[in-house]
């Protein structure tokens, strides 16, 4: 048998999801998003990422996305999760494309989704027969996840994309390694998701002590894309 699959777990899902929540608090961070181009790195973006407890029970994840090309015009993503195990309640994206407002319930998503360039706005409401957690949360839930290595899993995710697939499918954690980036301890955590058919790649290097993102690496088809935490 091999090593990635005797290591595998079994999907996850808010009703079996075990979260090191000691690390989630009130937070604020900020990350610049460089291209890479040969040896040069060019900045095309900033991002501030906040998590904030609403409530004994609620968390908010809220993703404020400036492009350099547009400024004065950032991507907004709002997420509500419940705290203890991730199960999605509310997201909400904003940005110059289009608008998308959904609502989750146990079994389904309701909402809409408004295409800005061709003003088309598409009611939202999908049946979901499976455990789930939203596409804009898994990235945040990864650090609070009890990582070890060799830890592998697949985590369902709610995506919708009108012009894509959409509902339920998967993003999944391929394997994690203990490394060292710039004297910290961390977790180095490569995923991929159905959303881009797991072509593209994203390294995560999380802190060990504090499990913040310290770097993260995009491999989109040979497209290079390195996101760096600043203080």
């Amino acid at each position: 048998m091999s090593s990635a699959n005797f290591f595998a777990q079994k999907a996850l899902s808010p009703g079996n999801v075990k979260l090191e929540s000691k690390f989630i608090k009130n937070e604020i961070s900020n990350t610049v998003w460089y291209a890479e181009k040969g040896d040069q790195k060019v900045e095309i973006g900033k991002i501030t990422t906040e998590v904030k407890k609403i409530n004994k029970t609620k968390l908010l994840i809220k993703t404020t996305v400036q492009m350099n090309q547009a400024p004065g015009k950032p991507w907004v993503d709002s997420t509500l999760v419940r705290t203890s195990d991730f199960q999605p309640i509310y997201h909400s994206s904003y940005n110059l494309m289009r608008d998308m407002v959904l609502n989750f319930e146990k079994n389904k998503a309701i909402g809409y989704y408004l295409d800005k360039k061709t003003q088309k706005k598409d009611q939202i409401d999908e049946k979901i027969s499976t455990e789930y957690f939203d596409s804009n949360s898994y990235p945040a839930l990864i650090r609070f996840l009890p990582l070890k290595e060799h830890y592998s899993t697949e985590i369902p995710i709610f995506d919708y994309n009108p012009a894509a697939k959409k509902g339920v499918i998967k993003a999944y954690i391929e394997e994690v390694n203990s490394g060292e980036l710039n004297g910290k301890k961390v977790w180095i955590v490569k995923t991929t998701d159905d959303i881009q058919d797991r072509k593209t790649v994203s390294t995560y290097f999380i802190d060990k002590s504090t499990r913040e993102v310290l770097k993260q690496e995009i491999d989109a088809g040979g497209r290079k894309m390195v996101m760096e935490s600043v203080k």
